[in-house]
């Protein structure tokens, strides 16, 4: 009996001793929180801007109609290759060719009367030289007579044949001086004709011309959007004509990427680039950027913000960025879908840590994790808000940081961060290598507070099956 009691008090006292470790340990980790850490590393860190858009060649042109008409022969196919000057299509000819041709009648009608004309004017200026020399003559006669006359040498009537002889002439002449003038002015009438019939037959001659289009580049048939039989018409004030064809240069290729407005400050040109095109999987193609958009452009309409008069400010913005792919594939189009990745920045051999280590705290939760410290209170709760400042304002300043493991404690110490990279990011002050830092979870970092004691676990967090639920 008093055995079987002595081993009821030995079970109750190890009873006992287990509840109380038990408790001890729970107390003990109640204020632990339970964390993923990483190590300060130094490597080689490049910035990247990634943007999506799609393949352009860098010289290309649209062919529009120039005139009216009704398309009779098509003579290019998609993916012809041609040459500046290369026939592409040709639409009627009928009335043009016969408004030439009679326009060619009628300069040869005005050459006629050019010729006529200057004939006349040959003439005209003949007359007035006989007629000068017949007043020169006719004015000597007359000054003799007169000579003659006064020294009684010759009869009145010989004196006044004399003068009324010198008057005729003299009139004569200014007969055929006007006459010549006329001449001369319907001389210069029938060649302003002429000149004129020779404009308009320039113009003609155009839009007889323009019924046969030429290929203005060389480069490939990318894209025939008309048949025969259709009617072509030219542009109207702000109405482009009707699209015929697309000719593009695929010797220098671009992609054409939109950049989101809070990247573009980064992106400069000759920066390098990997292009991947989705026609291309698993391929890299390397680029360099050309051209840097200098407005931007509204997401939703694909507008200048200049052009959108009722753009919401609140709406996305791209800016327009070209990058030159050095070694285009062959048979490459236009219009494919493409992804560039340009490099912003690169360093080597320095501090990085993972992106998500990265923390904000306020100035006024650190002086208040501070005080509670010092007090021996709880950090692993939220600290109080502080009391304002003398002055009345608080200290809301954010503080960048990560949060140091030191002795099963994280601390939280500011960082200065330089470029960032796809997972990793610089820092340039604060850390040094090897540190122990806490880089996890999202949930433990947004509430980790400076000085909190905590567990790491860096095992991989299981996935559970929620269609099974």
């Amino acid at each position: 009996m008093k055995k079987s009691r002595k081993t009821i008090f030995i079970v109750g006292g190890i009873v006992l001793l287990a509840a109380i470790v038990i408790v001890s340990v729970k107390q003990a980790s109640k204020n632990t929180v339970t964390v993923q850490s990483g190590v300060v590393t130094k490597q080689d860190i490049t910035s990247l801007v990634t943007a999506s858009g799609e393949i352009r060649p860098q010289n290309y042109t649209n062919v529009l109609g120039q005139g009216f008409g009704k398309i009779t022969d098509i003579d290019v196919n998609e993916g012809d290759v041609v040459r500046k000057g290369d026939v592409l299509l040709r639409v009627e000819r009928i009335q043009p060719a016969a408004d030439v041709k009679a326009q060619q009648a009628t300069i040869d009608s005005m050459q006629a009367a050019v010729q006529s004309a200057q004939a006349a004017d040959t003439a005209a200026q003949a007359d007035v030289q006989q007629s000068e020399a017949n007043l020169e003559k006719a004015r000597n006669d007359w000054e003799r007579g007169q000579g003659l006359y006064k020294e009684g040498l010759i009869a009145k009537s010989d004196y006044d044949t004399y003068k009324s002889a010198y008057g005729a002439a003299a009139a004569t002449l200014a007969g055929n001086q006007a006459r010549a003038k006329q001449a001369h002015d319907q001389l210069a009438v029938a060649q302003f004709n002429q000149a004129q019939a020779a404009a308009t037959e320039v113009h003609l001659r155009d839009v007889l011309d323009k019924t046969t289009y030429e290929a203005p580049i060389n480069g490939v048939v990318t894209f025939i959007p008309v048949k025969v039989g259709e009617n072509v018409v030219p542009g109207i004030q702000n109405a482009e004509g009707s699209y015929l064809l697309t000719i593009s240069d695929m010797s220098e290729v671009d992609a054409e990427v939109m950049v989101d407005e809070t990247d573009i400050p980064n992106v400069k040109v000759g920066q390098a680039a990997d292009v991947t095109i989705d026609a291309y999987p698993n391929q890299i193609f390397k680029g360099h950027v050309v051209d840097v958009g200098e407005e931007a452009i509204l997401r939703t309409s694909g507008l200048a913000t200049t052009q959108e008069t009722s753009a919401n400010s609140q709406e996305a913005r791209d800016f327009k960025v070209h990058v030159r792919l050095d070694s285009p594939p062959k048979l490459i189009r236009p219009g494919l879908s493409c992804t560039a990745k340009i490099k912003t920045a690169h360093r080597t051999d320095v501090l990085t840590i993972p992106i998500q280590a990265l923390a904000v705290r306020s100035r006024a939760e650190l002086k208040a994790e501070e005080e509670q410290q010092k007090s021996g209170g709880s950090v692993t709760l939220a600290a109080p808000k502080p009391a304002p400042n003398p002055d009345g304002t608080t200290d809301n300043d954010d503080v960048q940081g990560v949060f140091v493991i030191r002795d099963n404690k994280a601390t939280f110490v500011p960082v200065q961060t330089g470029i960032t990279g796809i997972t990793n990011i610089e820092v340039t002050s604060g850390l040094k290598a090897g540190d122990q830092i806490v880089t996890g979870s999202y949930k433990a970092l947004r509430t980790l507070r400076s000085g909190a004691t905590v567990k790491i676990d860096n095992s991989v967090p299981l996935i559970t099956d929620q269609s099974s639920s």
